[in-house]
C-alpha cells in the first residue's frame, strides 16, 4: 500500500524514509502518466488536485531527498523529473497529521520501538514541507477503522515500549 507521508520526513526511521523515497517516485510516475498501476489511489489526489501536481509531487520529493541527505544518505535526486520550485502549500488536517502520528508509533513499536522517543509529547506533530495545518478531521480517504479518536496514543505505545523485559531480566 502506498503511503505518502503527511508528517514530516525527520519522523519516519530508516526504513520508513527508504520506502518514503521509493513511494514517492511510483507517484511520480503515476502523476506523470508513466505507469498504469496507482492510477486512482486515493493519496494522489491532493498532488493531483494542486494547479501545477508535477511541481508538487517534485516538491514533496525534494523534502524527502533533504532529509534523507541530512541523515547522511545518498538519494539522487536526479530521479526527481521536474524541478522543484515554490509552490502553493497543500493543506493538511490537524486530524490527519494525528492520525499518521498513530499510524507511525503502531509501525515503529512493532520495528523499532527506540524510534518512539521521537514521538512522545508531540500532540500535533510538523507537516512535511510541502504541506500547511488546517483544522481538521482525518482525512477522507485515509482508510480508519475509528474515526472517532483524535487523540495521539504515542504516549501509552512509548510506556508499552519501555515496560519490556530488559535482558538482564
Amino acid at each position: 500500500m502506498m503511503r505518502l507521508w503527511s508528517l514530516h520526513p525527520r519522523y519516519l526511521d530508516r526504513k520508513g524514509l527508504v520506502a518514503l523515497w521509493r513511494e514517492g517516485l511510483l507517484a511520480q510516475k503515476v502523476l506523470g502518466g508513466h505507469t498504469r498501476g496507482y492510477r486512482s489511489h486515493p493519496q494522489l489526489d491532493r498532488f493531483r488536485d494542486h494547479p501545477t501536481p508535477a511541481t508538487a509531487i517534485a516538491s514533496y520529493l525534494d523534502g524527502v531527498i533533504d532529509e534523507a541527505s541530512s541523515r547522511g544518505y545518498r538519494f539522487d535526486r536526479g530521479k526527481i523529473q521536474t524541478a522543484a520550485a515554490p509552490l502553493t502549500a497543500i493543506e493538511v488536517t490537524e486530524g490527519q497529521l494525528s492520525y499518521e502520528l498513530e499510524h507511525l508509533a503502531a509501525k515503529l513499536q512493532r520495528r523499532d520501538p527506540t524510534g518512539l522517543d521521537l514521538l512522545v509529547g508531540v500532540r500535533i506533530p510538523e507537516p512535511h514541507p510541502s504541506f500547511t495545518v488546517v483544522p481538521g478531521p482525518v482525512a477522507s480517504w485515509e482508510r480508519v477503522a475509528d474515526r472517532s479518536s483524535g487523540k495521539p496514543k504515542i504516549r501509552a505505545l512509548a510506556d508499552q515500549a519501555s515496560a519490556r523485559p530488559s535482558e538482564q531480566d
